[in-house]
């Protein structure tokens, strides 16, 4: 897969590009049975919303040998990053998020810079790759994004439920300058985002569950401000493209 000029330049002018159905079908199925393992469903955890709702979540800070990792260093994935970001790229982290039918909270008004800055990476120079692991619709809860926000730089952020968003009266300032997009995906697409892109969800009140996988990178030459071991200082490997097909244990 190779981008072209045109989605490049589409990404940086609106801080996000989707591309449909990146991942097969029986790729997409080899992750949905991955979420039923322990490194997901035996620790996954509540991030409650400013309403109480909850949504359950899994993050790691490795490319393990798992589905997970296959997907996280796949070039499909990899390669696009390198591109839109202008250089050699380090993985940061990975999460599933589980939006689940009826119950699943919602996700608060944010930036991913506004978490990342506290956790010591000095630039912007960061990205995510969020992928859909079910049809995302907005009555389930489907990704929103102000289309070009991220040119706004890092907003100040504050606690919402047990989750961070970015301060009510800044964002209603804000809202009315961007155009407001749901992000309506089939299994398999992906939306590839800048970490200071403004994003949100609704909760899931639906009957239909909202399950994805979300792969963070940091450009590799990003300075951080103190050592630790979980911040994204080495190269992101690249596996071979027919990888996670290895880790499927069912056939969409």
């Amino acid at each position: 897969m190779r981008l072209d000029i045109e989605s490049a330049a589409q990404y940086h002018r609106d801080g996000f590009l989707q591309i449909d159905e990146l991942f097969t079908p029986d790729e997409v199925q080899a992750m949905l049975d991955g979420t039923a393992g322990d490194k997901v469903a035996g620790s996954a955890w509540d991030a409650a919303d400013g309403a109480g709702r909850a949504a359950r979540l899994a993050l790691w800070t490795d490319i393990a040998d798992d589905v997970w990792g296959a997907v996280s260093s796949n070039p499909r994935i990899v390669n696009t990053i390198r591109t839109l970001q202008g250089e050699d790229i380090a993985f940061f982290h990975g999460k599933v998020i589980l939006k689940m039918a009826e119950t699943g909270g919602a996700f608060e008004w944010h930036q991913d810079y506004g978490y990342w800055y506290d956790q010591g990476f000095l630039f912007p120079r960061m990205m995510s790759a969020f992928v859909a692991l079910d049809h995302c619709t907005v009555e389930n809860g489907c990704l929103e994004v102000l289309r070009g926000s991220h040119r706004l730089g890092r907003l100040n952020h504050g606690a919402l439920g047990g989750q961070t968003g970015i301060v009510a009266e800044r964002l209603e300032q804000v809202k009315g300058h961007f155009e407001h997009v749901h992000c309506v995906m089939k299994p398999g697409s992906v939306l590839f985002f800048d970490c200071n892109l403004i994003h949100g969800s609704k909760p899931n009140n639906s009957h239909s569950h909202r399950r994805s996988f979300i792969m963070c990178y940091n450009a590799l030459c990003n300075p951080t401000l103190w050592a630790n071991p979980n911040l994204a200082t080495v190269p992101c490997p690249v596996s071979a493209d027919s990888a996670i097909l290895g880790y499927a244990t069912s056939k969409a």
